[in-house]
């Protein structure tokens, strides 16, 4: 009788610069232990520069990578295919080698629209959604809201990159966008006082609010939303659901 052959070790990891710490990295690590998933690892790859990049990723020694700032964009022209969400949102942040083949993906929509449907109730309850902020995690979370058909209004600091400056937001903007997505570092540790500038009066029990930032789990911009009845949710949900995402894709699940 032929003995069956042990599955093949697989590697895991996470690109960007710098990675002084690394939520993808705890995940994995305690997911593996807790589901006694055996040969595997995950790795943490701080890439100095984009030639760095390109020779790490086109080695193909790996089975699937997380890509983190400031590679989203940079590591596209190394990719054989990318997703529609990514090529649309023009960032990357899950590869997939796939026999050789590179093929990337955007779990940053993914995530939010999982962690948006878990803990905000329905998402046909929204029709409109103020989004705070232009990079590319604001590009990310419109075309998740696009995909459901929420219409989208960006706020920026400048009047030439968004719908609306934060200057401009009055309380009737407020009340006219009933979902509000604050995709700025703003309020994050350790700067936790700090909140996005705007019309927190205009704010009510039918609102829902949703913080990118997860450190603090309780941003000031989400305890004043709460303060005026509105639902909220932080960041951390998104990263559990985007990393969830990204297991899925490494192991062809159906995403």
């Amino acid at each position: 009788m032929s003995k069956t052959s042990p599955p093949a070790f697989r590697t895991f990891g996470l690109v960007g610069f710098p990675l002084s710490h690394s939520f993808s990295k705890k995940y994995f690590d305690q997911k593996f232990r807790s589901e006694n998933i055996t040969n595997v690892s995950y790795g943490l790859f701080p890439l100095k520069d984009s030639k760095e990049l390109e020779k790490f990723v086109l080695s193909k020694n790996y089975t699937g990578l997380n890509v983190t700032i400031p590679y989203k964009q940079a590591v596209l022209p190394f990719l054989d295919e990318c997703s529609e969400e990514s090529h649309t949102i023009g960032a990357v942040n899950v590869i997939n080698n796939r026999s050789g083949r590179l093929i990337g993906y955007n779990t940053d929509c993914m995530g939010f629209d999982r962690a948006l449907k878990k803990d905000l109730g329905p998402v046909d309850q929204f029709e409109r959604a103020l989004v705070l902020g232009t990079g590319g995690s604001a590009r990310s979370i419109a075309f998740a809201l696009k995909r459901r058909n929420i219409r989208v209004s960006y706020v920026s600091r400048t009047p030439k990159h968004g719908d609306y400056t934060y200057d401009s937001l009055t309380r009737e903007v407020i009340q006219d966008h009933k979902l509000i997505i604050n995709c700025t570092p703003i309020g994050m540790w350790p700067d936790i006082h700090s909140s996005p500038s705007i019309p927190y009066e205009g704010l009510t029990s039918d609102h829902a609010l949703f913080d990118l930032v997860y450190n603090p789990a309780q941003t000031t911009f989400l305890e004043r939303g709460k303060a005026m009845g509105a639902r909220t949710c932080n960041g951390m949900k998104m990263l559990v659901e985007q990393a969830e995402a990204a297991w899925e894709i490494w192991n062809d699940i159906n995403v």
